[in-house]
């Protein structure tokens, strides 16, 4: 009895030792973000469910993902995986990569998508897949597009917006990109680049009228608690990118790449499928904490953005891709 029992504890050791080991040996995926940690996020309940789908099917990785910026900026995150190194992947909007592959601003023009279905078929075709090409001979691997939840509207302080009119000659903060400006001046109103980190203390302080972006990460950020009106302009919607590093892809064995494109596939489709349901959930929550939204015609700037989407794709060798997606209306 006592020779069984210390042959089952010899066992049992040896089996916590090997799980140990195995744990230790395994490929660590580092998943990098901007947004906060928190399911309200998109970008977020994105890493949640790849890193927990990835851990749970694989016994030779293990995925961390690191929240608010915690490996740095976005772009200069994309550099590091550029050269192999800090994040092994990343979710983040399509407006920083047009810094590695011009094309993809494609995606951003103003008054671009009519739906959601919209963008799922121009993201799942060609379009998608050139975009793809494109980064690859930059050094990123896509692996696949999700949504953000919900088109992205203007958020203002003390000016409440109801008109088109009323947007003319605020200013508002929107991502460093063109195209992201253009669709500012479109409206009429004055875009100011500036990072996103100083958008909370920039509304405080009047620096700023307003910003614009989706309902659920005015959520998520707190962007509410200086944000008192919306004004559904819905003037871009901006899909997102899960992209790894190249070469750290590449060092994967084919097994462990078809977990995680595995992965991304069951992100993507929870991630589509809740897109309604959270931009609704997060206009109620934003509506229950006192911001006024107000709908306005926007009719005049989506026929104003038909040539301002022309010359843009142009500027961006993506003429053939803004009629791919055109075509898909």
């Amino acid at each position: 009895m006592r020779q069984h029992s210390a042959a089952l504890a010899t066992t049992i050791a040896a089996t916590f030792f090997s799980m140990g080991a195995a744990h230790a040996s395994a490929t660590d995926i580092r998943l990098a973000h901007t947004q906060a940690a928190d399911l309200a996020s998109e970008i977020h309940t994105a890493s949640w469910i790849f890193k927990n789908y990835v851990n749970d099917f694989s016994n030779d990785l293990n995925v961390r993902v690191y929240a608010d910026n915690a490996l740095g900026e976005e772009r200069e995150v994309y550099e590091g995986m550029q050269l192999g190194s800090g994040a092994t992947c990343m979710i983040s909007g399509t407006a920083i990569l047009s810094n590695f592959t011009d094309r993809i601003a494609v995606l951003d023009l103003p008054f671009l998508w009519k739906d959601y279905d919209h963008v799922a078929r121009v993201l799942d075709g060609e379009v998608g897949q050139e975009i793809a090409a494109d980064l690859e001979d930059s050094g990123l691997k896509v692996l696949g597009y999700l949504n953000s939840w919900g088109y992205r509207n203007v958020y203002t302080a003390d000016a409440k917006v109801t008109s088109p009119d009323d947007l003319r000659g605020l200013s508002i903060r929107t991502i460093p990109t063109p195209v992201y400006e253009s669709a500012i001046e479109l409206m009429g109103a004055n875009p100011v680049p500036m990072d996103f980190g100083e958008v909370y203390t920039s509304m405080q302080t009047g620096v700023l009228d307003g910003y614009e972006h989706g309902a659920s990460v005015t959520r998520a950020q707190g962007y509410y608690e200086v944000a008192n009106y919306a004004a559904l302009t819905e003037h871009l919607f901006g899909p997102l990118v899960f992209a790894c590093s190249q070469s750290q892809w590449e060092a994967l064995s084919e097994g462990q790449q078809e977990t995680m494109q595995a992965a991304v596939k069951f992100a993507s489709d929870v991630n589509r499928a809740l897109t309604p349901v959270r931009d609704a959930e997060a206009f109620e929550f934003l509506m229950e904490r006192g911001v006024e939204v107000s709908e306005i015609d926007t009719s005049g700037f989506r026929e104003a953005a038909i040539p301002v989407q022309d010359e843009l794709a142009a500027e961006y060798n993506a003429t053939d891709l803004l009629q791919i997606i055109r075509n898909e209306l």
